[in-house]
């Protein structure tokens, strides 16, 4: 068996390069319909994605973007299971937090009867419309008793939201009644997205707030 080499400048061997062909080559027919696929289980590679965003084989960071988006274009979750799937294939990968980034924001103008739009770019250039399906949501920090927001990209894939961007929804966020609560969070269009309640606002502010 071949020994699979590690991607520096973008070497790469054995299974890891036979995956990327075959990737590729489903790449090249339009965008990959992998909530349809049901190949063969391959087992796990030795692909991680780690809590910045980046990916790494065999502990080497992948260089190049372009091979990063077509790993991302054929991810999938299968339960609490993170796999990249092909025709023929589907092999399990490791991700630390959430497998995209969201690194930049675009605040569209309101509708008549909405409040303006917000749409988000990951860090391998999709946009996402955040909206009913494709929600904020805001977690606690471990140790820092801080929040951390994440959107959803597709079918239970998340982007964290980089931390500027986390201050600017701050600065658009608004109090609203939400089940009998008063409630902290931010719009996007006719939907709403809690952070905090509104009677923890100031404990919240002061842990996220930036150095």
């Amino acid at each position: 068996m071949a020994k699979e080499g590690r991607t520096g400048e973008g070497q790469t061997g054995g299974r890891f390069e036979a995956l990327a062909g075959t990737v590729r080559a489903a790449a090249e027919r339009g965008p990959p319909p992998v909530h349809l696929w049901n190949p063969p289980d391959c087992g796990d590679i030795d692909l991680r994605i780690a809590a910045d965003g980046t990916w790494f084989y065999q502990r080497s960071p992948i260089g190049r973007l372009a091979l990063v988006k077509l790993f991302a274009s054929v991810l999938r979750r299968d339960g609490d299971r993170y796999v990249l799937v092909t025709p023929v294939e589907k092999c399990g990968i490791t991700v630390d937090d959430a497998p995209f980034l969201a690194v930049e924001m675009a605040r569209e103008p309101a509708g008549e009867a909405t409040a303006p739009v917000l749409r988000f770019r990951t860090n391998v250039d999709d946009w996402v419309t955040c909206d009913a399906e494709h929600a904020l949501r805001f977690e606690p920090e471990a140790g820092t008793g801080g929040l951390k927001p994440y959107l959803h990209v597709r079918r239970g894939l998340w982007a964290k939201v980089v931390r500027p961007l986390y201050y600017d929804l701050v600065e658009l966020g608004e109090e609203r009644e939400v089940d009998g609560h008063r409630m902290f969070g931010v719009a996007s269009g006719d939907a709403f997205f809690p952070m905090t309640p509104a009677d923890t606002l100031k404990d919240h502010a002061a842990k996220d707030s930036p150095p």
